[in-house]
């Protein structure tokens, strides 16, 4: 018996660790607070355990996978504002994906505000999706359901609150009062200086630049003195910091901080930014005006006759309204690039593009002899103009592409991304040096140098981006094209489609249904189709459960299958079937279950492919790699996260050996 018992303990205490592997790291609790008699929050709190972060509601695009809540039935009630994150999240920079990631540690509470039909009993249903990592693994998304009934004989004094309150219990401020990361200090002061660099590239189009020494000289009008005049033109310059932050402070408040980060990964959005980026492009190159109703301009000029403080106000918002045609589009594509970053950015981004175009009036108000030094206003007022047009040309395929990565269309991949800006910046270069002429450029019998330099640095900023089609990193402009796996091939036009690699057996010929992974190396996204072709070929199955989102399984492809000798093995020895636990295509209808070992339902590819690997090994973490026979029996132990080249290629031998001593005997 003592025998016996032993065996047993040794049998459970061996089987503990299997079990471990299914974490459940974030626990869920699920309250509501009544705020008024139609007017109720639904609070989300999750407990997360140490050394675990879960990310938050505002990851950018191409991003891991951000928190998010979903209502199946928003008929029923009405959202108010945006969902509330308490605390605010931590902010970090991650080099992987090339930008800051926000993520909460230990504990997150959410809070959404809806307004329901007095007296009507509303059960509010929906499902949260989330994904957490920790320092070595990430999680594969997960819908945790919930539902809140509203009105069903609840009174006040049952209802749970479950915030974090401070002592003098104000509930608003416990919801909505922010702190700001140094990261958003940053964001906000990039914001700052492109603004104001947008501000001075305002200040050289036709529409501005010659009302600079006409209004200079309205405030230093000798009947005068020089310090009024002085006084006035500083008014005038605080004038159009006000109008213009005034502008961004109405965006922000209109669509609310979070809303605009919201809307910033939206498809149809940024499909409407795209097109909007165009339509100011092609009024920059002339081919028609952007401009105001006369009568608008009309009725601020009469109010900016009648003088004194309040003239000189009127008097900025004219200059606003007549230099529309050159301000507004640059206005309207800072606005959309600062709402993308969402908070104050909208407000700092229109204080930066204002300051710059107010201090040139204050200050040649208070030296206006320096207006000499000015060039004079000609055809060059418009190169710069068409110049702009250019840019904004080339920055509205950021934003179609941004749309077709969403949707997962395919239609700009990275070459054709870099083919149009090749083309852009080089027709960029023969406007410069005069082989394009547009509408409203004036004739010319010679070149001056400045634009002969200017064009000969962007026709060798075109030089640079050639390369890219091959597969050059052109890390210059990193974050305007799409990544390098969002492409025809991830090697460029230079690499075959067909053959890739080399080793001791020759080159590695593609399968039809394998595709050219992380760095070449190819790969199945099916498991049955992997599974079929290493018995065709008679290799070991080599199992990555990955995720687009996964931090760690892009350090292992970009620290280990990178490596020479590991990229060699992963070509020749195996055969891999890539499976991303994140993907969200839907599963046909008839292919759709509910898990056994979950009990969710099991609705796209990403969820068939996690609950994949949580039945038949008992983990739920990428990255996991796991060797297989052609029967599918496992060959040695998994492996996570292990950004050591030696480990994984002991890691490989092994499951190699093994294949061959218990298959390539049989054959």
């Amino acid at each position: 018996m003592r025998k016996i018992g032993l065996i047993v303990s040794l049998f459970i205490l061996s089987i503990l660790p299997s079990f471990a592997q299914i974490l459940e790291p974030v626990k869920w609790e699920f309250s509501k607070n009544q705020i008024s008699e139609t007017e109720y929050e639904l609070v989300y709190s999750a407990t997360i355990e140490d050394g675990w972060h879960l990310y938050s509601t505002d990851i950018p695009d191409g991003g891991p996978v951000r928190t998010s809540f979903s209502y199946d039935n928003k008929s029923d009630f009405k959202i108010l504002g945006s969902i509330q994150q308490v605390p605010e999240p931590e902010k970090h920079f991650d080099p992987t994906f090339q930008m800051d990631l926000s993520w909460f540690s230990h504990e997150a509470t959410f809070v959404q505000r809806v307004e329901v039909p007095v007296g009507k009993m509303v059960d509010i249903k929906g499902h949260v999706e989330f994904m957490v990592c920790n320092d070595e693994t990430c999680l594969p998304p997960t819908e945790i359901e919930y539902s809140f009934v509203i009105n069903e004989g609840q009174k006040q004094d049952d209802v749970d609150d479950i915030l974090s309150l401070p002592e003098d219990n104000d509930q608003s401020s416990a919801v909505s009062t922010p702190t700001v990361s140094s990261s958003e200090n940053r964001d906000y002061l990039n914001i700052f200086i492109i603004a104001f660099l947008s501000g001075l590239a305002a200040l050289l189009t036709p529409c501005v630049f010659p009302m600079i020494p006409m209004t200079v000289s309205f405030f230093t009008n000798p009947n005068d003195s020089r310090a009024k005049g002085i006084r006035n033109a500083v008014l005038y310059g605080l004038s159009i910091i006000v109008i213009y932050v005034l502008l961004g402070t109405v965006v922000t408040a209109v669509f609310g901080a979070e809303s605009l980060n919201n809307l910033s990964t939206n498809p149809w959005f940024n499909l409407f930014f795209a097109i909007l980026l165009f339509a100011f492009s092609f009024s920059f190159m002339g081919a028609f005006e952007i401009v105001l109703p006369h009568k608008w301009v009309n009725a601020i000029d009469r109010q900016a006759d009648k003088g004194g403080l309040f003239g000189i106000f009127f008097m900025a918002f004219a200059l606003a309204l007549v230099s529309f045609s050159c301000t507004g589009p640059i206005v309207g594509s800072l606005i959309v690039e600062a709402a993308r970053n969402g908070g104050l950015a909208p407000i700092i981004g229109m204080f930066g593009f204002s300051l710059a175009l107010a201090l040139p009036f204050a200050f040649f108000a208070g030296a206006p002899t320096l207006m000499n030094a000015l060039p004079k206003s000609g055809s060059w007022l418009n190169s710069v103009k068409v110049v702009l047009g250019f840019l904004e040309f080339a920055f509205a395929f950021k934003f179609l592409s941004i749309s077709d990565m969403v949707l997962d269309l395919h239609l700009l991949e990275r070459e054709i991304y870099l083919s149009i800006w090749i083309a852009i910046f080089f027709a960029m270069a023969m406007y410069l040096w005069g082989k394009i002429v547009l509408p409203h450029d004036s004739p010319s019998t010679f070149l001056p140098v400045p634009r002969f330099i200017l064009g000969t640095m962007v026709l060798s900023f075109v030089i640079y981006m050639v390369p890219g089609l091959w597969g050059a990193p052109v890390k210059i402009i990193s974050g305007f094209p799409p990544p390098v796996n969002y492409a025809e091939a991830p090697q460029g036009f230079g690499a075959s489609s067909v053959y890739v690699g080399s080793g001791e057996g020759g080159t590695v010929e593609l399968n039809r249904d394998q595709h050219l992974g992380p760095h070449g190396i190819p790969v199945f996204y099916d498991f049955e189709k992997a599974l079929e072709y290493s018995k065709q070929v008679h290799k070991p199955l080599l199992v990555d459960f990955t995720g687009k989102g996964c931090t760690n399984c892009r350090k292992m492809e970009d620290n280990v299958w990178v490596d020479p000798a590991v990229k060699k093995k992963l070509s020749n020895d195996v055969v891999i079937a890539s499976l991303y636990i994140d993907l969200r295509k839907d599963l046909p209808k008839w292919e759709q279950y509910t898990s056994k070992t979950t009990g969710r339902r099991v609705k796209t590819v990403g969820n068939k492919w996690t609950d994949f690997q949580i039945e038949r090994f008992g983990r739920n973490t990428q990255p996991f790699y796991v060797i297989l026979g052609p029967d599918q029996i496992q060959l040695g132990d998994g492996m996570g996260y292990n950004p050591n080249p030696e480990i994984f290629i002991e890691f490989l031998d092994k499951g190699v050996d093994m294949f061959n001593e218990n298959y390539e005997r049989k054959l």
